[in-house]
């Protein structure tokens, strides 16, 4: 079982460095990259990426299901989430609230860390293809909800302390909606070509602190107000509905899952 975790770490691992360097390539260019249009950034690179993200994916799965962590009713489940937590992106809401980290926020917690992150990730996939939502920041979105069910299953787990069980789960879904936006806004900005504001678009050669500080700019007076309103709303959706889910959660993990002694 220790083999099998440390498989699934080793494989997360890969894949988050995979998003971190697609998140992160553009600052070590000389000059700010050319792009047609905005929604176009990343138009280079972002099919490699995906196929690469996707390709892990399966990877994990197919791992998981090797390696008994996983069986054929565990990727059913897995598969029902996927669907529903696609839907979930559609509810409409005020701000920058989206449904959609409420789930894999909880499957990380219930089934652990891989699982969040696939739920994660294949839910913005497939909510991309029911919306027609397919472009280059497809593959950034899939890595940065899949990071949000990920540390879902970082958070430690007190025993028969059910408020602080939710109390955890909801500060986390507040600093998740603010860090969705943070790293989303990566995946453009450097692109961004902003002659009227200067102070809040990025400048090749301006240094670790000075990207830090024009970064901190275009935060504070593009996104902040978003980014509140998504994690508000997750922190209300964990509070008022985290319970009940995390019951019928374990339930299916206490159905479906099972240990091989040797």
């Amino acid at each position: 079982m220790a083999k099998a975790r440390l498989l699934s770490a080793v494989i997360l691992a890969l894949a988050s460095l995979l998003g971190i360097w697609a998140f992160i390539s553009p600052f070590f260019s000389a000059q700010r990259p050319q792009v047609a249009a905005m929604g176009m950034a990343h138009a280079d690179d972002a099919p490699l990426i995906f196929v690469l993200l996707l390709g892990l994916c399966l990877v994990v799965i197919v791992a998981s299901l090797e390696t008994r962590q996983m069986d054929a009713q565990l990727v059913a489940v897995l598969g029902v989430l996927v669907g529903i937590n696609s839907v979930l992106r559609l509810v409409p809401g005020p701000a920058g609230f989206s449904a959609v980290f409420f789930l894999p926020i909880l499957c990380g917690y219930v089934f652990g860390a891989d699982f969040g992150f696939l739920v994660g990730a294949l839910s913005l996939l497939l909510s991309g293809l029911l919306t027609s939502g397919i472009g280059p920041w497809l593959p950034f979105q899939m890595f940065a909800a899949g990071w949000s069910g990920m540390v879902g299953g970082w958070i430690p787990r007190p025993p028969s302390r059910p408020r602080l069980e939710l109390g955890m789960l909801a500060g986390w879904g507040l600093l998740s909606g603010f860090l969705f936006g943070a790293v989303m806004n990566l995946w453009f900005w450097p692109y961004l070509m902003a002659p009227g504001e200067a102070t809040a678009a990025w400048q090749p050669g301006a240094g670790l602190v000075g990207t830090l500080v024009r970064y901190g700019v275009f935060y504070l007076t593009t996104s902040l107000w978003w980014d509140a309103g998504r994690g508000i709303g997750n922190v209300l959706l964990l509070l008022l509905l985290g319970a009940p889910v995390l019951r019928l959660l374990r339930r299916f993990h206490d159905r479906f899952h099972f240990t091989t002694l040797a």
